[in-house]
């Protein structure tokens, strides 16, 4: 038996997994959205990463970035290695890519600021 307790809305329910034959029975959701969130978290937990990438810029040395959509749990390790390999030489804004369909997951690592954009005295008279 496994417990966890369900993020999907603020109730916070406390559910029990368990597995008989290849199927799952869950107790303890209020809802079916809780089920769900039980089923994929045993099946296949999946995890967002937000984190920066480093720049080729003095004026802005990190740029954030998160994942577009969420990846496998197990494979978070991975993405982060290969964003910390990487150096963006282009000044990029919010929501252009940094790495493409990193590592085949079908996710792009896109930035979520438009900081690199602005120039140097946009940001002192800001």
């Amino acid at each position: 038996m496994k417990e966890l307790v369900c993020i999907v809305c603020p109730r916070g329910c406390r559910m029990q997994i368990t597995e008989e034959n290849g199927s799952l029975q869950i107790t303890g959701n209020g809802c079916k959205r809780g089920a769900a969130f039980a089923e994929s978290e045993i099946r296949d937990p999946r995890r967002t990463i937000c984190t920066t990438v480093r720049t080729a810029f003095p004026d802005v040395p990190v740029l954030p970035v998160r994942v577009s959509k969420e990846i496998p749990k197990d494979r978070i390790f991975d993405v982060m290695a290969e964003i910390n390999r990487t150096t963006v030489n282009t000044r990029l804004g919010r929501g252009d890519i940094v790495l493409e369909n990193v590592l085949g997951l079908e996710a792009d690592v896109i930035a979520t600021s438009n900081i690199l954009k602005e120039t140097e005295s946009e940001r002192r008279t800001s």
